[in-house]
């Protein structure tokens, strides 16, 4: 993988299903920009299983500066969310939250049983989501004179630029989305072209 790409999911996975000596794990991934999403997605959960015992869950979320948690819900410590957490790694996936609910079945699975049971519900729930690479952008904003435009709008299309936003009225505005490793050289090149005012947004 690229050092500007990333991979993540853009909508929550099918419901996964592992069984272990009589204990269900369902398994449910969300995508999340947040910890507020984080709190939304896992008060469903529990609306929707309310009688479960666990609510164990692991989830990243961040590009360039990454923040974690993981959470064993009165499941032993570290038998259940760092296994979870350990699927998201071994999947490279971000912006992401695993949530394995578990229904106990009588029978205790022992803290290597439920390692083992919920780092397959977290792979299983992974392996069910559709997970896409996308890339790291950065974007810039364009202002110039009116008869620049040609010769602007001839480096987007040679460049394959995408204008996210653009604004003509007696000058011109634009603002690009350039992936982060080709980011330098296209500014380089707008910089040079004379009267083009080309500046950084921050992200």
């Amino acid at each position: 993988m690229e050092e500007d790409s990333y991979k993540t999911i853009l909508k929550a996975s099918k419901e996964t299903l592992f069984k272990e000596k009589g204990s269900k794990f369902f398994g449910y991934a969300f995508p999340v920009l947040n910890e507020e999403d984080v709190k939304d997605c896992l008060e469903e959960l529990k609306k929707k299983h309310h009688s479960a015992r666990h609510f164990c869950y692991a989830y990243q979320i961040g590009v360039e500066d990454v923040k974690y948690r993981a959470n064993d819900d009165g499941e032993p410590n570290n038998s259940a969310g760092l296994p979870i957490y350990g699927q998201i790694q071994s999947f490279e996936v971000t912006n992401i939250l695993i949530v394995s609910v578990r229904y106990f079945g009588g029978t205790k699975l022992g803290v290597g049983g439920l390692i083992s049971a919920y780092k397959t519900s977290a792979q299983l729930t992974l392996e069910a989501s559709k997970i896409l690479e996308k890339t790291i952008d950065v974007h810039f904003k364009l202002n110039f004179e009116y008869d620049l435009m040609n010769a602007v709008q001839r480096i987007i299309k040679e460049k394959n630029l995408e204008i996210t936003h653009q604004k003509l009225e007696l000058a011109c505005e634009y603002v690009i989305s350039i992936r982060k490793k080709d980011a330098p050289s296209i500014f380089e090149i707008f910089e040079n072209l004379y009267k083009v005012d080309i500046k950084e947004l921050e992200s």
